[in-house]
């Protein structure tokens, strides 16, 4: 069984249909890319599928669990977390505490905790750090824990960003462009770091507009157009297929 099923997803806004009959899979341990031109719907369908929209047809299976329109705050306690287009990292708190909103949604402590049970408290708060840390070292983070978040370069910031969403332990790592605004050493250095997270069993489905990170990290590609699914394959075929190069690569000569 796949981790992912999406099947005929589609969304209209008013008039305007942004998603046409969307099926495709996900499985387990996968890095799946989706690519298309500006438009063609790859913001929308991560924003259906990680409940900021509900589709307006077709439903979404994770882990054989119907998710389909459940709100965004469910979906994350579900096992899905997200990056977004828009660096969103909070510039004005450190880096380690940028990193513990992340786990706002694992820790169980209740404001009676706070006030009547402070060792439970104070537990609860010793493993947050711990597992905060923990993944800030993968990303080569931990020395600059207790720097502000606006510090860090920009590729590191987008770094920081992927730590945010990877602490509460994620089955599926939705990311939305993470190369915009990044240079080629930055790329790489993410292009490594998402695979180290899919050594750790993390499954990552990644939309980019970079030909050349997409075919390096990816090992199968979705290709929208208009809203729909135009084509899938290994990004050899998608490099080679000449109807993909005629609605999106057009004459790339860096892939």
């Amino acid at each position: 069984m796949s981790l992912l099923t999406a099947k005929a997803i589609g969304k209209n806004f008013g008039g305007v249909v942004a998603l046409d009959d969307v099926s495709l899979t996900v499985e387990n341990g996968e890095i799946v890319g989706m690519i298309g031109p500006n438009g063609s719907g790859k913001t929308t369908f991560i924003n259906n599928l990680s409940g900021l929209y509900a589709p307006s047809n077709g439903e979404f299976i994770f882990n054989e669990e119907d998710i389909t329109g459940l709100a965004a705050h469910v979906i994350t306690a579900k096992g899905i977390s997200r990056t977004f287009q828009n660096l969103r990292v909070f510039p004005n708190i450190s880096v380690l505490e940028n990193v513990l909103v992340g786990l706002h949604c694992r820790i169980n402590v209740s404001l009676w905790d706070v006030y009547f049970r402070f060792l439970k408290t104070r537990k609860a708060e010793s493993q947050a750090k711990e597992k905060a840390m923990a993944v800030l070292e993968v990303a080569d983070l931990a020395s600059r824990k207790n720097d502000l978040a606006k510090n860090l370069p920009y590729g590191k910031q987008r770094l920081l960003e992927i730590c945010r969403a990877i602490v509460s332990d994620p089955h599926l790592l939705l990311l939305d462009e993470p190369c915009a605004g990044m240079n080629p050493v930055e790329m790489d250095e993410l292009a490594d770091f998402i695979k180290v997270l899919q050594k750790k069993g993390i499954t990552v489905f990644v939309i980019e507009h970079n030909m050349r990170f997409i075919m390096s990290v990816a090992e199968r590609i979705i290709v929208l157009a208009n809203g729909a699914k135009f084509q899938e394959g290994t990004p050899a075929q998608i490099q080679n297929d000449k109807k993909v190069q005629a609605i999106y690569l057009g004459d790339e000569g860096d892939i």
